[in-house]
């Protein structure tokens, strides 16, 4: 049996139902032990925030999908959820992002070294529901599982280092296809084919191929973070929880940035390449305005939204391949509806 039982429920609705299996599930992995204020307290801030629980409901729609039940794939769920904040806390260091999820990131509150340790140690508890999949699906399939997790963690991290050296480095001429196959190893991987592939796994009990959801979650994973990066620039902060224009003074290399510097020219690409060698505190408001102006002038927030639906697009195609020998069912609706849903969110 599924999470999911009637038919059609809004993707906020499933997401909010799934989410509250993770919270309660996860929150038994969490030590209540000391020190509690310098490391178990701040282990527990950013998932008692609540985030949309993309990733794991994902995971346990694939696997309902498939046949399976939530809790063969609870643990392994979890594991994203933790792992997910793991990476939150680190990338908002290597950031210097001041807001998370409507509230001061956690290095804000605690300070770096205390958020560095509390980073570490959610990933550690991560690893604990992993081990607990050998009790629930035995040595075989827990070692399966647990490879997909090593393969998804390989291609984040080698996904964050180019992007961070992107930002050292401050290339002047990167396409498209530069940041597309930086979002296939930083978020496609880990936020849409990870969770797909695990959930496969589990549900078809290892009977599936599962390379036939790499390219389906490639261009859902596309869709979600070009919509990410586009309200950046024109989200509501009340609704979108991070630092509006925060990716701008970061200097994070969007489909948007790329493009105004590409089609910009003379003093203005001059002045947009001298942006682009600044460190975050070097860059004022007045720079950051002055830049989003410049987008606007060269159409560079259309364009990607532009290609954001044509991504969308491919996904529906894509999601049939997929999914075309499992049966009609709302986890498999679920899934599908989260293609339109990526582009339309407002969070």
């Amino acid at each position: 049996m599924t999470l999911v039982r009637d038919a059609d429920p809004t993707v906020p609705e499933v997401l909010a139902a799934y989410g509250q299996r993770i919270v309660d599930a996860l929150d038994s992995y969490l030590p209540e032990t000391e020190p509690r204020v310098h490391l178990w307290d701040l282990v527990a801030e950013y998932p008692r925030r609540r985030g949309k629980a993309i990733r794991p409901s994902l995971c346990l729609a694939t696997c309902g999908a498939f046949g399976g039940a939530v809790e063969e794939a609870l643990p392994s769920a979890v594991a994203m959820e933790l792992l997910h904040h793991a990476f939150l806390v680190h990338d908002d260091l290597e950031d210097g992002s001041e807001l998370r999820r409507g509230a001061p990131t956690l290095h804000r509150v605690a300070g770096v070294p205390l958020a560095v340790n509390a980073g570490d140690a959610l990933a550690l508890v991560a690893a604990r529901p992993l081990r607990d999949n050998q009790e629930r699906l035995g040595a075989r399939m827990a070692a399966l599982v647990a490879d997909e997790f090593d393969r998804m963690a390989r291609h984040t991290v080698e996904g964050q280092a180019i992007e961070l050296g992107w930002r050292r480095d401050a290339p002047v001429e990167l396409t498209p296809d530069d940041y597309l196959d930086l979002i296939m190893r930083k978020t496609c991987w880990y936020t849409t084919i990870h969770p797909l592939r695990v959930g496969a796994l589990i549900g078809s009990w290892a009977r599936t191929d599962l390379d036939r959801f790499v390219r389906f979650g490639f261009y859902l994973g596309a869709a979600f973070q070009i919509r990410d990066d586009v309200l950046n620039l024109v989200g509501e902060e009340v609704d979108y929880g991070k630092e509006l224009l925060g990716d701008l003074y970061e200097g994070k290399r969007t489909l948007m940035l790329n493009h105004v510097v590409t089609a910009s020219v003379g003093e203005e690409h001059g002045r947009l390449v001298a942006f682009l060698g600044r460190e975050r505190d070097d860059r004022s408001p007045d720079d950051v305005v002055e830049v989003l102006d410049a987008m606007r002038r060269h159409g560079s927030i259309e364009f990607a939204q532009s290609l954001g639906r044509g991504i969308a697009d491919a996904a529906h195609s894509a999601f049939e391949e997929a999914f075309a020998d499992v049966r009609d069912g709302p986890d498999r609706r679920f899934v599908e509806a989260l293609i339109p849903w990526m582009l339309d969110r407002q969070s």
